[in-house]
């Protein structure tokens, strides 16, 4: 792409949640795009196949094994891609957990779980990325990945959206902490992407019969998002674009917002059932 134009070319990258999903496919494209790449997950097995996936491409890739919930942990591994390195000029903070429940039905465990990866292994992320790249002469760019659940909550999703209500409050008073400082936070608000952690939340039954798979995202859409938040130090953008911006103007009328999701979710079920009726129905064919 011609706004690329090397831009990424010998850039360190460091991706959390870079064993699969949006990570994954964020890791990849950075690595055929030039840059070193830092890939973070708990999964060494899963991230060496993703190196060598990047290496096999004539791109350069480090494994760095870590679990986001452990403090201490986080910290050592970004003094290992420094240490390697010698710098971290971009971050992707995309490590993220989804446990889909209707909020009466919610389990105090699920909660605490999606917590400590979403907010607090996301806090640890940005603290140690900030504190890196704040004291390079060229400072560099933080891209938290978030959500659109984190701008409207909906069911069966409001503890998910819980935390990344709180990622988005984190991410927005990051940025005025840093407004003049040499480190740049950009936030990326998808919707729901094609990702075995989508994959996993709709096993469930409702979950599927509010959101069709026909309807997912290629991850793809979110990797140029967060390229295009990088080159062109973007503040916010959403997947779709424009997505946030209705859900921005819906919250200025609850009310509405909520009797056009009611009617949404209705459509989306009946959508289902047909699908599944047609299909029923050539299969006796």
């Amino acid at each position: 792409m011609a706004w690329l134009d090397g831009f990424f070319a010998g850039k360190v990258v460091a991706v959390t949640g870079a064993s699969s999903g949006i990570g994954r496919e964020t890791a990849q494209a950075f690595g055929a795009a030039g840059a070193r790449v830092a890939l973070l997950a708990r999964r060494r097995d899963v991230l060496d196949d993703v190196a060598t996936t990047i290496r096999e491409r004539g791109g350069h890739a480090l494994v760095v094994p870590v679990d986001v919930t452990d403090r201490a942990a986080v910290r050592a591994a970004f003094q290992k891609v420094l240490s390697h390195y010698g710098r971290i000029d971009i971050v992707v903070n995309n490590a993220g957990v989804l446990i889909p429940a209707t909020v009466l039905d919610l389990d105090a465990e699920d909660l605490h779980s999606m917590l400590a990866v979403n907010v607090f292994g996301a806090l640890a992320v940005m603290q140690d990325a900030v504190a890196i790249m704040d004291a390079q002469p060229d400072g560099g760019v933080l891209v938290n990945v978030d959500s659109l659940a984190g701008r409207r909550g909906v069911s069966p999703l409001g503890g998910y959206a819980a935390t990344k209500f709180a990622l988005v409050g984190l991410t927005e008073a990051l940025r005025t902490e840093l407004h003049d400082s040499r480190v740049h936070v950009a936030l990326i608000m998808p919707g729901i992407v094609d990702t075995p952690m989508a994959e996993q939340a709709t096993q469930s039954e409702v979950v599927r019969s509010l959101w069709p798979a026909m309807f997912d995202m290629s991850p793809a859409w979110v990797v140029w998002a967060i390229f295009a938040a990088v080159r062109f130090r973007l503040v916010e953008l959403a997947v779709p674009p424009g997505a946030a911006v209705l859900e921005k103007l819906a919250a200025l009328t609850p009310g509405l917002a909520d009797s056009v999701l009611h009617w949404g979710t209705s459509f989306s079920q009946w959508l289902s059932e047909y699908r599944a009726s047609d299909v029923s129905t050539e299969s006796r064919q």
